[in-house]
């Protein structure tokens, strides 16, 4: 059975992008059967979403996928490869590992890292072409002093209009990295920011962060870069406001399926038509009747009243199967049946209306039939959001790619 990454480098361009192709990757070592529990992941479902998302913006706009976080659960090469099959023009990742195991798997669009990385690595990451989030002189001081390569480190100014968390908020703080942005080993090729409430329908604090950025940005355009990259538009603000969309958009949640806006503001989206991108599935492995008053799970959390068959299902919090979702419900040929009892660390028990064979197939998330299992659902059940649902989920829980 082939990684991920095998699988990306054999399938490395538009032209190998074929219909019907499924792959299982595996984390090395790991001995759960792969045909008991799987997360099946639909490459096509999210090569239509960078389609629908890209069909809003004006045509000369560059798009980011944001890959990071294993591209949010599905694989991160597998994901990537699909991204760019699909049109992606460049990729973000949050680590600099996430952008080695990229190049690694010869993926040659620019590769921005949206976290800061120790300095130390400044010579490898230009050496790979890595983009590199920048906002502190401390930062640049320290890199310079340690690099011996001469090929330019390539770099994205960050900029904070409002979201609180990396970037500079002050002329001053600019002014301060500008004798290391001129270096001749430093090429300063993009700017941008991040918005915080872009999904809300509230448009007020958007509209503020975007003209603080536009007023920002003139700092880098006064000093005499030329040819940056501006980007600002999150998901939600792609989606939104394409007129926000600047250079290029950077595009994450959405491309999973996700629609990242607040519930009002849903009805003014209905045109945006976005698929899931990724389903759980499992088979019963065990079935027993649990007699009144017996119990079952961890600190006898279920009890049933009267006797019922219960399934055991080989799945749990260690593939990512939250021990939150205890209460949540599950499909069976279309039907709904209870999670009973504290899901354990490998497996989840269910209350079935009758014995049912071994082997008999359970959606956890997902579509069975007329039926479904949302991320929202999910989201809402634990007091969170969707993206959590899929980064949450395990290496060990092995991923079945799709194109139909």
């Amino acid at each position: 059975m082939r990684s991920g990454v095998e699988y990306a480098a054999e399938r490395g361009g538009v032209g190998g992008m074929r219909s019907g192709v499924v792959c299982a990757a595996v984390c090395p070592g790991y001995d759960h059967q792969s045909d008991l529990v799987w997360a099946e992941v639909r490459l096509d479902h999210l090569q239509h979403n960078l389609r629908v998302i890209r069909d809003r913006l004006p045509s000369d706009v560059k798009f980011m996928a944001v890959v990071k976080a294993g591209g949010y659960g599905h694989g991160l090469v597998a994901v990537a490869v699909a991204a760019v099959a699909a049109g992606a023009d460049a990729l973000a990742v949050s680590t600099y590992a996430e952008g080695v195991a990229l190049r690694q798997a010869e993926i040659t669009q620019p590769i921005l890292i949206l976290s800061p990385i120790q300095p130390e690595y400044a010579d490898a990451a230009a050496e790979l072409d890595l983009e590199l989030t920048v906002f502190q002189a401390s930062w640049l001081a320290e890199a310079s002093r340690l690099r011996t390569s001469q090929k330019p480190l390539r770099v994205h100014i960050k900029l904070d209009t409002g979201m609180g968390r990396y970037g500079l908020r002050e002329r001053s703080e600019f002014e301060e990295m500008m004798p290391y942005l001129r270096a001749e080993d430093i090429e300063v090729v993009g700017v941008y920011t991040h918005f915080a409430t872009a999904n809300q329908a509230d448009e007020t604090y958007v509209r503020e962060q975007f003209r603080t950025f536009q007023h920002m940005r003139m700092w880098v355009e006064e000093a005499g870069f030329g040819d940056v990259v501006a980007h600002c538009a999150n998901s939600a603000a792609a989606i939104r406001y394409p007129e926000l969309a600047l250079d290029m958009v950077r595009v994450g949640a959405a491309l999973y399926g996700i629609l990242p806006v607040d519930r009002e503001v849903v009805e003014d989206l209905e045109d945006v038509k976005l698929m899931p991108t990724l389903s759980i599935r499992t088979k019963i492995r065990h079935v027993k009747k649990v007699a009144a008053g017996r119990s079952v799970s961890y600190d006898r959390s279920y009890r049933p009243a009267a006797d019922e068959w219960i399934a055991t299902l080989p799945i749990g919090y260690a593939d990512g199967w939250f021990r939150g979702y205890s209460g949540c419900q599950v499909l069976i040929g279309g039907q709904r049946f209870p999670i009973v009892g504290n899901i354990c660390m490998n497996q989840t028990m269910i209350r079935i209306p009758s014995e049912m064979p071994i082997g008999t197939q359970v959606t956890l998330l997902g579509v069975d039939g007329e039926a479904s299992v949302t991320l929202d659902e999910l989201a809402e059940h634990i007091g969170s959001i969707p993206q959590q649902v899929l980064v949450m989920l395990s290496e060990r829980l092995p991923r079945v790619y799709r194109w139909s």
